[in-house]
């Protein structure tokens, strides 16, 4: 009730002034000033009692089981409902769900809404840092020179041999990188120009799930699952409660995963057919709820269909699970897959070869012509970007501008991503730029405001500093976790504390945009990722 403390105090401020006025007006005169006290008073004396009418109906709604975040139950209309852009008629019958906090960073560069087949890459590769989870150094089953065909295995890890990681193109191993500590890195593969697929004997419709994942380990395609918690490679020997596929991302500048399924519904559907065989519980699909008529993500069957409407990080997995059936250890284990995995999936088992062939989106405001482009997975990032003449003095990522990894043009796009981003690097100062933001930038704060759209730079305008307390991971974070707390427990490795306040429940992805609002230049994926590699090793 206090929100009507205020209103109550003015209330009876007002009726003594009345009051006063009334004993010391003339006894034949009128006091405008007190009936227009009085006039006013009474409006504010009705609007309390309305306003108490409308709690009641939205408390009641609650007891009842009605979602008041979505329907408002109240008397009067909220500013949500009067500005926001209203559902889509074909969401009327779906479970949508709106998320009220994020935001959408406006950056120039978008990609352009059609795909170029003609791109020509010659040059890809696998990267066993791509996966969490795996010994540094792998064991290794080609050399220098070997030819190998799409499917075929490059390397498995050591403590898990039954996980096989295979080639994403034919043609001939011609490089092994390595990394710190003679980690390998990169597996380089010069291309074919006509691709070849290794054979498969695809198991019975009607195999067991037993069978099935040993198919699945033995082909090369188990890596598309990710396991929930920790992110990492999914455990053979564990059957998820349930697997999530988001359909679409809101991140910066991402790729239109729309543009990936065109023309491949049919082996979509297929993949998603395979999801179905590996988990008792159910399969659900995450679409965008922004969309103003429905896509081909809609009639996809056999899955369990979810819209979600709202800023970033609306796409992420990760929120999607959250507001469905939160993950966690032991019984809550959940895979996750994307788009691409999905395809790959339904490619292996619908014509019998393995193809990581994807859609990827080359965005940023250096590039001449941000698109999207068809290649496969580990394509090397300086061909993707041969027809733009690129400065010296740009960063490219393996990914967006919040979660991606920092790559030379002679690096390789990462097995998970559809996106490759450049940016100019922020290395000049600007004078007095914490004091006179006379430049635009991306900023929550209303003080700072954001009219259109704007070339971004990799300046982070601060440096590290002191981990104080505020609000702004709570604007931008739609999850019913306390970020800030968590990252603290994390730093001084409180186990209760950590596994209290829903840490495996996030990944890196989950908490990037809360780093990038952060004042204090947290580095809280780092941190993040640090704190569930403690809570894995302890088990």
């Amino acid at each position: 009730m206090k929100s009507f403390q205020r209103p109550a105090g003015l209330l009876s401020l007002l009726m003594l002034a009345a009051i006063t006025l009334q004993s010391q007006a003339d006894v034949g005169g009128s006091n405008l000033v007190f009936y227009g006290i009085t006039a006013l008073a009474l409006l504010i004396f009705f609007f309390m009692i309305v306003s108490v009418a409308d709690n009641f109906m939205v408390i009641e709604s609650k007891a009842k089981g009605i979602d008041t975040d979505e329907t408002n139950m109240g008397l009067f209309p909220r500013l949500s409902d009067l500005f926001s852009a209203k559902k889509a008629d074909y969401l009327e019958n779906e479970h949508v769900v709106t998320l009220k906090k994020g935001y959408d960073i406006p950056l120039e560069g978008e990609p352009a809404g059609s795909v170029d087949d003609t791109l020509n890459v010659t040059r890809f590769a696998v990267n066993p840092p791509d996966y969490y989870g795996l010994m540094p150094i792998p064991k290794m089953e080609v050399e220098v020179g070997d030819a190998v065909k799409a499917g075929d295995v490059i390397f498995f890890d050591k403590k898990l041999n039954r996980i096989k990681f295979a080639a994403p193109v034919s043609g001939e191993v011609i490089a092994i990188n390595r990394g710190l500590k003679r980690s390998i890195a990169e597996v380089v593969i010069l291309a074919d120009k006509e691709q070849t697929s290794r054979k498969y004997d695809l198991p019975a419709a009607d195999a067991s799930r037993a069978d099935l994942v040993d198919f699945l380990l033995d082909s090369g395609a188990w890596p598309v699952f990710r396991q929930r918690p920790y992110n990492v490679v999914a455990d053979p020997d564990v059957v998820p409660r349930d697997i999530f596929v988001s359909t679409f991302s809101t991140a910066p500048l991402a790729a239109d995963l729309k543009l990936s399924i065109a023309g491949r519904e049919e082996e979509f559907q297929t993949g998603i057919d395979v999801l179905n065989r590996l988990t008792d519980g159910l399969v659900y699909l995450g679409l965008d709820g922004r969309e103003p008529a429905p896509t081909a993500f809609s009639a996809v069957a056999n899955a369990e269909k979810r819209y979600f409407r709202g800023a970033h990080p609306a796409g992420n997995v990760g929120v999607q699970i959250h507001h469905i059936h939160p993950a966690g250890p032991g019984e809550n284990t959940v895979w996750t897959v994307d788009v691409n995995g999905v395809l790959l999936l339904g490619e292996l088992f619908k014509n019998g070869r393995y193809s990581t062939e994807r859609v990827i989106a080359l965005s940023g405001a250096p590039l001449s012509q941000p698109r999207h482009v068809r290649t496969h997975a580990g394509a090397n990032l300086g061909e993707l970007l041969q027809d733009d003449s690129l400065t010296d003095n740009v960063r490219i990522l393996s990914g967006d501008v919040l979660t991606g990894t920092q790559k030379g043009s002679e690096g390789f796009l990462e097995f998970y991503r559809s996106q490759v981003t450049v940016l100019e690097e922020g290395n000049e100062a600007e004078i007095f730029g914490w004091l006179l933001p006379l430049k635009p930038r991306a900023s929550i704060s209303p003080t700072i405001p954001t009219l259109s759209k704007f070339e971004a730079t990799t300046n982070t305008h601060g440096e590290k500093r002191a981990f104080v307390v505020n609000n702004d991971y709570e604007q931008v974070m739609p999850m019913d976790i306390y970020t800030q707390q968590l990252m603290k427990s994390i730093m001084v490795n409180d186990f209760e504390s950590m596994e209290g306040l829903g840490i495996y429940e996030l990944v890196e992805e989950d908490v990037a945009l809360a780093e990038f609002a952060c004042v204090s230049k947290q580095p809280l994926q780092q941190i993040l990722r640090e704190g569930l590699n403690t809570m894995r090793e302890q088990g």
